[in-house]
């Protein structure tokens, strides 16, 4: 069915137009786009449309709903377990002693705790990662593979994807499918509880901050939210973590300055990554606006909350209990999307962990403290690491998570430079969710769409911004 279509819009990995079938090429970048820095020296921006299927990938329809039914559920637990200093105390002990990222961060969240929180209002973009575990019977099962609390991204150009495939299954004579592409639009939804917390902070004249990477690959995605909040006549400013040092600045009432500009919202679009923070006066910027009276997007508790230890304690029995005390039902939603995830903490149950994940490491992932992809640990590396901390308490920088087997569908992945052949392609999906808490009042817990994202099953690891995985579109079935 795709080779006619395949020999008029592709050739060498490169888009020709006629795929948009009288898109323009500005437009095509209006709907997939990121930008990528020149090298040091060069003047001006390379940009390139972002990665990305040939077609959309079949989605069972029933796990799909699961997913988006569940996930108000898990922006109520973040919120929780955010507002529980002691969970966050115990759960976080052995990793901290161990993981000097995860400790800095965590030594913030208690200087925090100390001074008390300048501000009552908590906003949260979060998005909950999945695969499709495929059962023996055929059936397949949705388990998480995470949950982002800081700089969860792709909300802006998962709202311009639908029309891609729309326009591609068109061309390719399939209109009933073209009308089967779900509407999406995570950036409205993400701008529109961002825009809630700004109403909420009162200052007509305040901007939200989005605080970003000195170099930009994923500009477009971010400036889908920025002009969602810019039709609200809400202001937006971007910085980085080396203005705020040069120009931040708290006044007597704790508001924060940054370049003049009073901030109502810090939106984090950096930091979520030990090379984020280069210097002592990044970690004092980060402090910085952790104390101030600016809304925080994660503030320093909701991004702890996020972490693999985090993950791995909440699948203990009884954990979730404490979060959901008469609430069998919710408790039954949210574990029924749990995967196996073990503790590698010193001592015997550690030591079991251990044990099991040496004598068959094709079962499992081992994964880090760390977001952004390409992080998690595969195979016979999984022996080596281990087996270099056995016994020492280095190992509890990690968790060990059964592996999720999807079943593989063939598509092509349209990149930049990249040749074009038909794939084995796994897919992982992602829905965004958004609450806002005023003070012990929560005034929004939405779904605030999906994300689906396709990768070769050749690669074990990576997400779009680590150049594996591209932009895709469930197709319900």
């Amino acid at each position: 069915q795709a080779s006619g279509l395949l020999s008029r819009c592709c050739y060498n990995g490169r888009v020709q137009w006629e795929v948009m079938s009288g898109i323009s090429p500005a437009q095509a970048l209006g709907i997939c786009g990121r930008s990528l820095s020149r090298p040091k020296g060069s003047l001006g921006h390379l940009v390139t449309y972002a990665p990305f299927t040939l077609f959309p990938t079949p989605v069972p329809k029933a796990v799909f709903l699961q997913s988006l039914a569940v996930q108000t559920h898990y922006n109520t637990l973040v919120d929780k377990i955010s507002q529980d200093p002691d969970f966050l105390q115990e759960a976080l002990a052995s990793t901290i002693e161990v993981d000097d990222f995860t400790a800095r961060l965590f030594r913030i969240h208690q200087q925090i705790l100390k001074e008390g929180r300048a501000q009552s209002i908590t906003l949260g973009l979060n998005r909950s990662d999945y695969m499709l575990d495929q059962e023996e019977d055929g059936s397949s099962s949705l388990k998480q593979i995470e949950i982002n609390t800081i700089a969860a991204s792709f909300g802006g150009l998962a709202s311009r994807t639908p029309d891609v495939h729309r326009q591609v299954l068109k061309v390719a004579g399939k209109l009933e499918e073209s009308q089967r592409i779900l509407d999406n639009n995570p950036a409205e939804g993400l701008a529109r509880a961002v825009a809630k917390a700004w109403e909420l902070y009162g200052s007509e004249r305040a901007a939200v901050m989005f605080l970003v990477e000195e170099s930009q690959r994923n500009i477009f995605d971010q400036r889908c939210v920025e002009s969602e909040l810019w039709k609200r006549n809400i202001p937006t400013i971007r910085k980085r973590f080396d203005d705020v040092s040069r120009t931040g600045s708290l006044d007597q009432d704790k508001k924060l300055f940054v370049d003049g500009h009073e901030v109502a919202v810090v939106y984090f679009r950096n930091g979520y990554m030990p090379q984020n923070y280069i210097s002592e006066q990044t970690w004092d910027a980060r402090l910085l606006m952790e104390r101030s009276l600016a809304v925080k997007c994660p503030d320093i508790s909701t991004h702890l909350a996020g972490t693999k230890k985090v993950q791995q304690v909440l699948a203990r029995p009884g954990v979730l209990e404490r979060f959901f005390p008469d609430q069998p039902r919710v408790v039954e939603q949210i574990r029924a999307t749990f995967t196996g995830l073990y503790t590698l903490d010193v001592g015997p149950e550690g030591d079991k962990t251990v044990a099991m994940a040496l004598a068959a490491p094709d079962r499992f992932v081992l994964k880090p403290q760390r977001e952004g992809g390409g992080n998690n640990i595969y195979g016979s590396e999984i022996c080596r690491v281990l087996q270099g901390a056995n016994g020492n308490t280095d190992r509890a920088a990690y968790i060990l998570m059964d592996k999720i087997r999807p079943a593989a569908v063939q598509n092509y992945l349209l990149r930049r430079d990249s040749p074009l052949k038909i794939s084995n392609c796994l897919s992982e999906l992602g829905v965004f969710g958004t609450y806002v808490r005023h003070g012990k009042d929560v005034v929004m817990n939405e779904c605030a769409g999906h994300l689906l994202r396709t990768k070769s099953s050749e690669h074990s690891d990576g997400g779009v911004a680590a150049g594996v995985a591209v932009l895709d579109n469930p197709l319900l079935v």
